[in-house]
């Protein structure tokens, strides 16, 4: 069953998706994730671009965000967003990053890929434009988790350092937490070259039993396709989430730039989705 439930919505509010069996199962947990519909930046950055380093006027920024926090229903000021560098570096946000990033880069948690608390009240925020979201959730402990994986995050196992993290600070077990994959560029769309199917190969080493083909496709020119998607479960798995608590989307970025931006479909000029999870 696909994981993210598009929201119904009135001309001017976002377009949103929520992960809504999460949400139906643990009252006061949200997530989901936003489309490229229902904001005011202009093109090519059209409509609702929630990223301030995309050459997008700032103030048209700032309102798509603001109209993300009304739709969720919690208030701007939640909401949380750092500089992201295709890293593996996880931060543990409190009530002293809430809020951080989301009028400016300047004030942004630098430099982090990965974000986890077990705060109420604080809106983990990541930016997107055909990279994976991956959302974590521990039942038991109460910690939440978002992390931003393209490849370089992929191969750096994002995944199993937030998990690590989780485990680590707050007492998660792997067997508890729930996982979603979120919309991205799919094995349909995202041509890679050997320099990154070499570091894909690195990752499946260590994991003999894995069908390399049910990841990384050769297409007989020096190019393959890549299923980042894919990969990620398999790392979470062998983290210890079991099989049973990842759920993975169908929706492709690249296949859907009527309703999300995509980096590589339309040439690198573009906007930017934002996928959100928060204790309320």
């Amino acid at each position: 069953m696909e994981p993210f439930v598009e929201q119904k919505k009135a001309q001017d509010q976002p377009g949103l998706f929520t992960i809504q069996k999460w949400m139906h199962e643990y009252p006061g947990l949200t997530s989901g994730f936003t489309s490229r519909l229902g904001g005011v930046s202009k093109a090519p950055c059209s409509s609702l671009n929630c990223g301030l380093h995309v050459n997008d006027v700032p103030q048209d920024v700032v309102t798509n965000r603001e109209r993300l926090a009304e739709a969720v229903g919690q208030p701007f000021e939640a909401f949380t967003y750092a500089e992201q560098v295709h890293s593996n570096e996880i931060i543990v946000v409190d009530e002293q990053h809430k809020g951080k990033g989301r009028l400016s880069r300047e004030s942004a948690i630098q430099a982090k890929d990965g974000f986890i608390t077990n705060q109420r009240g604080i809106m983990l925020c990541a930016q997107f434009a055909d990279c994976v979201p991956l959302y974590f959730y521990d039942p038991v402990t109460g910690v939440i988790g978002l992390a931003h994986a393209g490849w370089k995050g992929t191969v750096l196992k994002i995944s199993m350092a937030t998990i690590s993290s989780m485990t680590h600070t707050f007492g998660s077990r792997p067997e508890h937490i729930r996982a979603v994959i979120g919309p991205s560029i799919g094995a349909c769309c995202y041509e890679v070259d050997e320099t990154v199917a070499v570091r894909v190969r690195e990752v499946l080493y260590d994991m003999p039993e894995i069908e390399a083909e049910s990841v990384l496709s050769a297409k007989g020119n020096g190019k393959y396709m890549l299923n980042l998607q894919e990969l990620n479960r398999i790392i979470m798995r062998q983290a210890g989430i079991l099989s049973s608590h990842i759920e993975v989307t169908q929706l492709c970025t690249s296949c859907n730039t009527d309703t999300f931006f995509s980096h590589r479909k339309e040439g690198g000029s573009t906007g930017r989705m934002v996928a959100w999870i928060g204790l309320v």
